[in-house]
């Protein structure tokens, strides 16, 4: 494949990094309002557009609407909390039915530890951090993606990884709400490593789904 492919063919892609670097240096500017909100939502709304024409199949569907409801929870986040709460959680179980459909067929020993110690470590993390039963509970959600992501068959650098940099994204939010004090890393690294942790679950399940599409 030329060089030129990433721009032939991954339109969208592009668009979703541009539209996420765009609102991560002026996610603080006096513009502010309905323009940086859209501008939030179209970061991990473009990945969606792009898994839709990538990613074939149900598989690749449930992959668009994890995505699709993560980029309404962006925008929802900067309204109403509760709301973008529960779209995330609505998020994190559509990815944990893609990943349940593809687990690993013989996963190591320490990938099904790893992915204990997430479904139990992330949810007990996230309500001590933010001092919050609410935010506990959104967090089972947020280790049962996660463990599954891990212990799924898609890349577990690439996908795995990039749930884990969603969990430590959550992390630094919840850090902001409880008696700890992690400020200014939840400024400087919440957005970045979120996204990079959407990019790379996007571009990892939609490669390795459309890799097994029939050669034409």
């Amino acid at each position: 494949m030329p060089k030129r492919a990433l721009v032939e063919h991954r339109p969208w892609l592009l668009l979703g990094i541009a539209a996420a670097l765009a609102y991560y240096f002026l996610w603080n500017n006096p513009i502010g309002g309905t323009y940086l909100i859209l501008l939030k939502g179209a970061g991990v709304g473009f990945l969606a557009i792009y898994a839709a024409y990538r990613a074939p199949g149900f598989d690749g569907k449930l992959l668009v609407g994890a995505l699709a409801l993560s980029a309404l929870a962006d925008m929802a986040l900067e309204l109403w909390f509760q709301v973008g709460g529960a779209l995330f959680a609505a998020s994190h179980i559509v990815a944990v039915v893609l990943y349940m459909r593809n687990r690993r067929e013989q996963p190591t020993l320490s990938q099904k530890l790893l992915g204990a110690v997430l479904l139990v470590v992330v949810p007990v993390l996230s309500w001590v951090l933010s001092a919050d039963l609410y935010v506990g509970i959104y967090a089972i959600t947020l280790g049962a993606m996660a463990a599954a992501a891990w212990t799924s068959r898609f890349p577990r650098y690439r996908v795995g990884l990039g749930a884990l940099l969603f969990v430590v994204s959550d992390w630094l939010i919840f850090g902001r709400m409880g008696p700890y004090d992690l400020a200014p890393l939840p400024d400087i690294l919440v957005w970045p490593l979120y996204y990079a942790g959407q990019l790379m679950i996007a571009t990892g399940v939609a490669q390795t789904l459309r890799g097994e599409l029939p050669a034409r």
